[in-house]
């Protein structure tokens, strides 16, 4: 049976109004010491389970799913030149609100949003899609890993921790930006997930497609849509997602899927307040520490 989220009153989830409100977060201390159950629960009814109460139980992550702009790699430096480089011909900087309100997006999505911020300038978007993926192009070949991703990567494959990337970006640029990177990018298997796979089914983050999509390529059943089942809900649960945008962290959550925010600390001032609040923030995936989630530790030399 389908689920659609309850909402924060004596409601039964089914939509059928009823005297009995969701389990109190007590009865879901006491009755079911699971928390990937109770996160199943807290998703499907839409109920505050205080985190002192998971947190105190061991968190068990089954895989994980990854964006790629500006948290893999850092390529988010690349889209920043570029941008700025077209707009200061017009006396115009793209600002961290403005970037903050892209990352995410698709590419023609982002452009149309940058430009309709900018309605004097004299460029259309097929211009600027033109002229921006010249510039980037010439700048993918400089891209890095980003500090401490090398590590965490190789100690999932280690550890045979199902690993999937997430990207907003075309199939086209992935090969791009990974051309000097294509040994670490084969620790995926495969498992890439570029916006050229869910075309014509999402407008991009913070919708929660693409890392539901993400999670079926690894074989979970999670199911497609943020109505689930219990069982999908569960199955979410068990789900980390590593983000930098906000609206990646808000489509990690609204799939049900605990998140941990990576953000460029120029993004902290930006981001506009959230009811989709990241379960861990973190300066740097250097200062992740897998055995908080239940993972194994990284070995100790």
């Amino acid at each position: 049976m389908a689920y659609h989220r309850a909402r924060r009153h004596n409601v039964s989830p089914h939509g059928d109004d009823c005297c009995l409100a969701p389990p109190s977060p007590e009865f879901l201390h006491v009755t079911i010491m699971d928390s990937d159950t109770i996160r199943g629960l807290q998703y499907v009814l839409n109920i505050a389970v205080p985190d002192i109460i998971i947190d105190n139980m061991e968190r068990r992550i089954d895989y994980v799913v990854f964006d790629m702009d500006g948290l893999l790699i850092d390529t988010e430096r690349v889209y920043t030149e570029v941008n700025n480089d077209i707009l200061g011909r017009y006396g115009k900087i793209m600002t961290w609100d403005i970037k903050a309100q892209l990352m995410g997006k698709p590419r023609i999505e982002s452009a149309t949003h940058l430009l309709s911020l900018f309605p004097g300038i004299d460029i259309t978007i097929d211009q600027y899609l033109t002229e921006s993926q010249e510039k980037q192009d010439a700048k993918w070949s400089t891209v890095q890993l980003l500090p401490g991703v090398q590590k965490l990567i190789q100690h999932l494959v280690k550890y045979n921790v199902p690993i999937v990337v997430a990207t907003a970006s075309s199939r086209r640029n992935f090969v791009r930006k990974s051309e000097n990177l294509k040994e670490f990018f084969d620790y995926f298997q495969g498992n890439i997930v570029c916006a050229d796979d869910v075309a014509g089914k999402t407008m991009g983050k913070p919708d929660p497609y693409i890392f539901l999509y993400a999670a079926g390529v690894l074989g979970k059943a999670v199911g497609a849509t943020e109505q689930c089942t219990e069982a999908e809900a569960v199955e979410r649960g068990k789900g980390l997602v590593f983000e930098d945008a906000v609206y990646g962290v808000q489509a990690g959550k609204r799939a049900g899927m605990s998140v941990v925010w990576v953000p460029d600390e120029r993004l902290l001032d930006a981001a506009s307040p959230s009811p989709y609040v990241p379960d861990e923030t973190l300066a740097s995936i250097e200062h992740f520490k897998p055995e908080k989630w239940g993972l194994p530790p990284y070995d100790t030399i």
